[in-house]
């Protein structure tokens, strides 16, 4: 297996082309690199925690809260 540089913007990430930082806003678009779906989350590269609601836990400590569209129930009403 061939080993990249790691990004100083993303030290985690040895993908080519690099995963964006936990800092960008597509910071979603980082490959997974542990999942658990019994639990509901994902590690991704960037050490963004994903959770199956759609929020995020960033590697900072901050949240961002669940960004979910309405229920499909809810539109057809």
């Amino acid at each position: 297996m061939t080993q990249y540089p790691h990004s100083p913007e993303n030290p985690m990430c040895q993908h080519q082309p690099v995963c964006p930082s936990a800092e960008a806003t597509d910071r979603e678009a980082a490959r997974i690199i542990a999942c658990f779906p019994e639990q509901g989350w994902s590690l991704l590269c960037n050490g963004v925690i994903v959770f199956e609601d759609t929020g995020e836990l960033l590697p900072d400590g901050s949240s961002i809260a669940p960004h979910r569209g309405p229920a499909r129930h809810a539109l057809a009403a």
